[in-house]
């Protein structure tokens, strides 16, 4: 669970997990201060993120001389009502082809995105 509050700041509000906090803001131009990530970008650091460590995680069951991946995520909403995130995974390593390509179908299985995709429904508790 996470819990956020706003602070004194506009627009600026923390969040933590109990364990850690960050914060997120909106740019200058919409009002905030641009000192913190904003919601969209946290969508996105979401799914880079689970993204990255599945294949990470993959690669160390199955023995795949993964020395790195990176992810970059980009949040389009060009073709409202449709939004999409799309990835690019870059793999470091000496690497088959057929690892590669393990790699990209561990990635797909990334619980995040089966999330994001299966559905999502957001409601206010009473």
């Amino acid at each position: 669970m996470i819990r956020s509050e706003t602070s004194s700041v506009p627009h600026r509000a923390t969040f933590t997990n109990g364990a850690v906090q960050a914060a997120a803001d909106v740019p200058e131009a919409k009002g905030g201060r641009g000192n913190g990530f904003g919601p969209h970008e946290l969508v996105e650091a979401a799914l880079a993120t689970c993204l990255a460590i599945t294949c990470e995680m993959y690669a160390e069951k199955h023995a795949i001389p993964l020395e790195s991946v990176a992810v970059e995520v980009r949040l389009d909403r060009g073709s409202p009502p449709d939004v999409l995130l799309i990835y690019t995974l870059e793999f470091r390593g000496t690497l088959s082809d057929d690892q590669r390509s393990a790699l990209r179908s561990a990635a797909s299985r990334c619980p995040v995105q089966k999330t994001l995709t299966g559905g999502l429904v957001c409601r206010a508790e009473e």
